[in-house]
């Protein structure tokens, strides 16, 4: 299975929060799984400890260099081609972190690990949460 992790599924996985489920848990440590991550994952959570809704210790760019190392994902290169379809999909709202991420899942033929309700309920997506 090849999984994309949406920004929050990534950074559950490495913090051991509960939020995470078994499913998603299982999956993610799963060596025959192939894993992947956006780049704008990378810059969400480094958004988020700016905002103080993450505590992210050494700081953000050390926590996020760590975990690069200590969770083995490809790179999910944007594109072009990304951009324009993440302002094609057909989404209930406008978070551009989100349709990026949605849009790369869909352009690269990802399953989107995500337990965000605007993702999973969008028919042009297959998530697994």
């Amino acid at each position: 299975m090849k999984l994309l992790l949406d920004t929050h599924i990534w950074v559950w996985y490495l913090l051991d929060d509960s939020r995470l489920s078994t499913t998603l848990a299982k999956a993610i440590a799963d060596e025959k799984n192939e894993l992947w991550l956006s780049p704008i994952s990378l810059w969400e959570t480094h958004l988020l400890a700016e905002k103080g809704r993450l505590i992210l210790e050494p700081s953000p760019e050390q926590w996020i260099a760590d975990s690069l190392q200590k969770l083995d994902t490809k790179e999910a290169p944007l594109s072009n081609e990304i951009a324009i379809l993440s302002r094609q999909l057909n989404l209930s709202h406008q978070d551009p972190a989100d349709r990026f991420i949605a849009a790369t899942a869909v352009h690269y033929g990802l399953i989107l690990a995500t337990v965000d309700r605007n993702l999973t309920n969008t028919v042009f997506l297959e998530t697994l949460s």
